[in-house]
């Protein structure tokens, strides 16, 4: 592994257990300033990739118990309903993310509540300097292999303000079931089934398309493909049900031929779906099954929405790995993006 390996990436997904107790004691123990939940009406989570995909996580995992609507920005521009009243986390690793930079400085200048969560950069100093708490992420870890670092805060601060009850407990049930499911996926396992890296092995040099069910499965669905294409460096495609019945179900008609040779199906489940999602991909996958190359399917694990979209993803995270070990890819490296930062920055 270490020779295909060379940033350590596999070693790095082991954390994630490690990571939401580090997480939970760091946002737990911040200066939250003057901070106050009675004024806010709305939450803003800034980020891209893999820092990004923390506010999704909030958005769908919390969105039972969220007392204010959350909006996800993955874009250079704050909207105009930020404001006093809108409580804005700057998502990233880095701290150099020059969208979350200038959205960030939009929302500073709006007046908003910001938090920033980073491992340091012109973001923690952007921050820092409006006299907006940081809550820092360790140094070292790539982004996409932070996850816990970067989504732990979201629940744990919105718990504090009163906005998310609970979000602290369903945080340390999302880092028991990660080190449940670490303890079967990862490389060192001897003497038993490995799931992920057996749907590795069946997904092969096929393209992945992930549908989950519901919003749920659809986040988790989108970590998948991103896992894919970044750490395996393929092609992955996504979709959610029950949007998915209402036009990509059609995709499968005249290139069965050809989609039966290159694309495997992977159904993402979960204990959190609407009653009818469960007849719906029954219905659905009798459709399509005779066009992909095989049908596969995961099942969250966990006690609570967070707990099983942190499952699902994880499963994803690793899948992603042996993909990449099994065509002899190195995980780590992501030679486009700096190539296109190098470019954009020229």
């Amino acid at each position: 592994m270490s020779a295909v390996d060379t940033l350590g990436f596999a070693a790095a997904v082991a954390t994630l257990p490690e990571q939401f107790t580090q997480a939970l004691e760091t946002a737990g123990s911040v200066d939250l300033g003057g901070l106050s939940g009675s004024e806010i009406a709305n939450i803003a989570v800034c980020g891209m990739g893999g820092s990004g995909i923390s506010g999704d996580v909030l958005a769908t995992a919390g969105s039972h118990h969220l007392t204010v609507p959350v909006t996800v920005l993955k874009q250079y521009r704050a909207p105009r309903f930020v404001g006093p009243q809108t409580l804005f986390f700057a998502m990233s690793y880095s701290g150099g993310t020059e969208e979350t930079l200038e959205a960030t400085a939009a929302a500073i200048a709006a007046g908003a509540q910001v938090v920033a969560v980073s491992s340091g950069g012109e973001l923690a100093r952007l921050a820092g300097k409006a006299g907006a708490p940081v809550i820092g992420c360790p140094p070292g870890f790539m982004p996409r292999a932070a996850l816990g670092h970067l989504a732990t805060p979201l629940f744990v601060v919105c718990d504090r303000l009163g906005l998310l009850p609970g979000g602290t407990v369903a945080v340390e049930a999302a880092r028991a079931q990660a080190a449940r499911r670490r303890d079967a996926c990862r490389p060192e396992v001897a003497g038993q089934a490995n799931p992920a890296r057996e749907l590795a092995r069946r997904i092969g040099r096929t393209f992945p398309l992930v549908w989950g069910t519901g919003a749920l499965g659809a986040v988790a669905a989108y970590r998948w493909k991103a896992d894919v294409n970044e750490n395996a460096k393929a092609p992955a495609f996504w979709n959610t049900f029950p949007e998915l019945d209402h036009n990509e179900i059609c995709a499968f008609g005249q290139h069965g031929d050809v989609t039966r040779q290159v694309v495997t199906l992977v159904e993402l489940r979960h204990d959190h779906e609407h009653d009818q999602l469960d007849r719906r991909v029954a219905a659905t996958r009798a459709i399509v099954e005779e066009t992909v190359a095989s049908v596969l399917e995961v099942r969250a694990e966990g006690d609570g929405r967070l707990a099983q979209l942190v499952d699902l993803m994880y499963v994803g995270d690793w899948v992603s790995v042996y993909m990449a070990l099994d065509a002899g890819v190195d995980p780590g490296p992501i030679d486009a993006i700096a190539r296109l930062k190098d470019e954009l920055a020229r």
